[in-house]
């Protein structure tokens, strides 16, 4: 053992704690939790990817470490520490002479990793739906890559390289013939869809989208606290990892939330992280990037397992199949539909969409966000606009619905599912969308919602009051809407399905006639 971590783990080595340290060490780091903090500190190794071999770029390094980690997680990061000599043996501040540096964090609960939580079934939908916001919200926030940056960090050469090195390093590990030609046509496939998208890889680049992100974004790198996930241990050592796509970045979390059983989580948050940021526009891509960081998982469970090749029925080579699996799943085309969603204010569109969404992989737009989008307003801003008037005029709904037309045909064609989450309650409206389902090739439903007057009315009035979400009906545009309404007839209208409401299918059964499962 390194003999200043062996110090250290002496009872009274830390500051307001008379017990022995716990230890938990990483192929990169030791990490000491002592009372209520935890040490960081970093191994004195050189792997190529990481250098952390003096004092000197530990240092740099813990204090780069604190800057990238406290825009997401302030709360847990606190500061650089020194590890110095003393009478007793290594010990935190103090005059002696300087061993290494240590990042100090707030230690959080064992069972709080968002994966744990996940496994135990203890994440809800507003946790996920937080989550994407709140990433999305941090990375608006990032350095932009650009020209200003000598080393190529971020554009789509250096993505291939990314891509490239996994293949590299997984081969040595594979020595059955399944396993090795499995890897042969994901690099294939990878190869060819880094072809088919570098121009837009490009576009995405010079437009300003490339910025210096988590780079990690997986379950095990974000903590519950206060039923809020908050992500840490962003990458701090190497920029080629952390200057990324932000979309590259939800793939991430979309693939390791479908490796642990939650995709509808992941999905939940893609919608949430897409309601704030816009980026629509990027998700032909998200298949190929759930595919790379696949990919990552399968290097990472390879070079845990030692020196190669696998040893058979190893842990690391079922993770690395695993994973190699799941990439391969990314690399086939999804069932696409056009859904949308009909009904009044109160009825439950939104709940529904959001969990359909979810459920079916799905991408939701709605119209109360992209209608304030139009003209500059955040979701939950208050436009403060009359009914018919303002935002809400003739017009203005004339636009918002050309908008969710245009974005829809924008997610059916980079391959995926969308369900649009409006009131459709005229005929008109539907109608369009039906042509528009026919032009794309995709089946078309409609989801009807219901519900009482009393309860529509009992809705409407709770969430006007909290004014926590993007709609900003009140019981005057429900009465609007209850007088102008125009409902589907399954009879005239036979995609109609009962989503909401009296005589409303189950999920199961709603999935089934969407996917056609």
């Amino acid at each position: 053992m390194n003999p200043t971590i062996g110090s250290l783990l002496r009872p009274g080595a830390f500051p307001g704690c008379g017990e022995a340290a716990r230890l938990i060490e990483t192929h990169i780091s030791w990490v000491l939790l002592a009372g209520e903090f935890a040490y960081k500190i970093k191994k004195p190794l050189d792997l190529g990817f990481l250098d952390y071999s003096t004092l000197a770029l530990r240092r740099h390094f813990c204090e780069e470490e604190l800057r990238v980690n406290r825009r997401y997680a302030p709360q847990l990061y606190l500061d650089v520490v020194a590890v110095t000599a003393g009478a007793d043996g290594a010990g935190i501040g103090g005059n002696g002479t300087v061993l290494d540096y240590a990042v100090r964090m707030r230690r959080f609960p064992d069972d709080a990793l968002l994966c744990d939580a996940a496994a135990r079934g203890a994440v809800g939908t507003e946790v996920w739906r937080r989550f994407g916001d709140d990433i999305a919200a941090v990375h608006a926030t990032l350095p932009v890559a650009g020209p200003q940056h000598d080393d190529g960090r971020g554009t789509p050469l250096k993505v291939r390289d990314a891509v490239n090195q996994n293949f590299r390093q997984i081969r040595p590990y594979l020595r059955e013939v399944a396993d090795i030609g499995l890897l042969n046509r994901l690099e294939e496939q990878a190869w060819a869809a880094c072809q088919a998208h570098e121009r837009t890889l490009w576009q995405r680049y010079e437009a300003g989208l490339v910025r210096e992100c988590h780079g990690d974004l997986h379950l095990g790198n974000i903590v519950l606290l206060d039923e809020r996930a908050v992500a840490f241990d962003a990458i701090e050592f190497n920029p080629a990892l952390s200057w990324i796509d932000p979309l590259s970045e939800l793939a991430f979390l979309v693939m390791d939330c479908e490796s642990r059983g939650c995709g509808d989580g992941g999905f939940v948050a893609l919608n949430a992280w897409l309601e704030r940021s816009g980026d629509y526009a990027g998700l032909a891509l998200l298949d190929f990037f759930c595919a790379y960081r696949a990919m990552v998982r399968a290097k990472v469970a390879a070079l845990g397992g030692g020196r190669p090749p696998f040893g058979e029925g190893s842990q690391a080579q079922h993770d690395c199949r695993r994973y190699l699996a799941l990439a391969e799943r990314f690399t086939r085309p999804r069932s696409a539909f056009l859904a949308i969603t009909c009904g009044v204010s109160g009825s439950g569109k939104s709940t529904l969409a959001e969990t359909v969404a979810g459920a079916a992989r799905a991408i939701r737009l709605r119209s109360d966000v992209e209608r304030k989008r139009l003209f500059g307003l955040a979701p939950n801003a208050d436009s403060r606009a009359a009914v018919g008037e303002g935002i809400y005029g003739q017009d203005a709904s004339r636009r918002t619905f050309a908008r969710l037309a245009e974005l829809a045909r924008d997610v059916v064609r980079g391959g995926l599912p969308v369900i649009v989450d409006a009131t459709f309650i005229h005929r008109g409206h539907r109608d369009d969308f039906r042509r528009l389902a026919g032009e794309l090739g995709v089946p078309f439903h409609i989801l009807f919602c219901e519900a009482p007057r009393e309860e529509l009315e009992r809705r409407v009035r709770t969430r006007h009051h909290a004014r926590d979400d993007a709609s900003e009906a009140d019981e005057a545009v429900l009465a609007a809407q209850l007088a102008a309404a125009e409902l589907p007839d399954p009879a005239s209208e036979p995609e109609t399905l009962r989503a909401a409401g009296g005589r409303a299918l189950a999920l199961p059964e709603l999935l089934a006639c969407l996917t056609g499962a």
